[in-house]
């Protein structure tokens, strides 16, 4: 049932595991620890869950822990602050390692200090949240968010192993599954069509939680994200694809405030708000539209803004989000066709304007 995975970057290159109970396994992620020294960074729900048994696997080095509270509130420098202070107080070295044991918020803000601590540190990622696990966790994008922006305060640094257990899936609520749903979603839509077409006609297998189709989505996810970032590690060209309903869902999640919608909910209707813009300039069909709102509803997941998002607003957020190029041109991702997408530059500021409009 177990499947590896490698990124391929050269000398930085990195496995990714996948299957269940790994977290037993420490003879698989204990090589790719650093030095004698590990930080466990977690939150308290996957505390509860997971905590003692990742400990009981670490027994021959010095561990540490930091519980948070759990929730986008906690991605600010504060909290990076808090796992610098950990590590200098203990005196954790460069051949030191954390480890980041929970959803995206944990992986994003335990990368960010790894990558800052005395110029960088050993991390290793430990999702345990479907969008983590098919998203977040690989590629190495780490930061913080700032009231201004989502994300806003980073760095790419990357993991030196991905461990996925598939088993802590079992303690998310359905809308936690329904928003690691969206970035499954949108691998299909930019990447590959029969993969869309997969998805379609097991949604409600992925839904119920069955474990074939977890690991499926899980590997197929990885699988395609991995391609991408091995071609462009930066997000200096075809990476920018990732990005796929981010500018408008981050926008969302600004206005909103960070955790009262939850991304993948906002990159849902960012996906829906993207294809509309590919349909108004005749990029792609009717036909198209009808099956990823068809997709998205059958996820469980919202396809309209929140009331009361102002356009104006809207649009002012966008501007700001760093997805914004040289030029103060907006870099929104269009598709040609399910499975195609494209990089655009050009959109009327009307256009945008209108169709947000519409929507809200």
């Amino acid at each position: 049932m177990q499947k590896n995975i490698m990124v391929e970057l050269g000398n930085r290159s990195y496995p990714i595991y996948i299957g269940p109970d790994l977290i037993y396994k420490g003879y698989i992620y204990t090589p790719y620890i650093s030095g004698d020294k590990v930080l466990i960074v977690t939150n308290k729900l996957i505390a509860y869950y997971y905590l003692e048994r990742l400990k009981n696997q670490l027994r021959e080095f010095d561990v540490y822990e930091l519980i948070l509270q759990e929730g986008e509130s906690t991605k600010h420098i504060a909290t990076v602050e808090k796992i610098w202070s950990i590590l200098l107080i203990y005196k954790f070295n460069r051949s030191s390692t954390i480890i980041a044991l929970g959803g995206g918020v944990i992986g994003d803000i335990s990368g960010f200090a790894a990558a800052s601590y005395q110029r960088g540190i050993t991390f290793i990622q430990m999702p345990t949240t479907l969008l983590a696990q098919v998203d977040s966790s690989v590629g190495g994008k780490t930061g913080v968010n700032h009231f201004l922006g989502k994300n806003m305060i980073g760095a790419f640094w990357q993991p030196s192993l991905v461990i996925i257990d598939t088993q802590t899936l079992n303690t998310l609520s359905h809308r936690d599954i329904s928003a690691g749903i969206a970035e499954v979603i949108k691998y299909g839509l930019i990447h590959d069509i029969a993969f869309f077409n997969w998805l379609e006609i097991n949604m409600q297998h992925i839904r119920a939680l069955n474990l074939y189709e977890l690991n499926y989505i899980i590997l197929k996810s990885c699988t395609i994200k991995s391609k991408i970032i091995s071609e462009d590690e930066t997000e200096k060209g075809k990476r920018a694809l990732l990005n796929f309903g981010h500018t408008f869902g981050h926008a969302i999640e600004n206005d909103q405030g960070y955790g009262n919608w939850l991304h993948g909910e906002a990159i849902s209707v960012g996906m829906i708000m993207s294809a509309k813009i590919s349909h108004a300039r005749g990029i792609i069909s009717d036909a198209d539209i009808n099956r990823i709102y068809d997709i998205i509803i059958s996820a469980g997941l919202p396809i309209y803004p929140p009331l009361g998002m102002m356009t104006n607003k809207f649009i002012y957020i966008m501007r700001i989000d760093k997805k914004v190029l040289y030029g103060n041109k907006l870099r929104v991702i269009l598709l040609k066709k399910i499975g195609n997408a494209i990089i655009d530059v050009n959109i009327s500021e009307n256009l945008l304007y209108n169709l947000i409009k519409n929507n809200i």
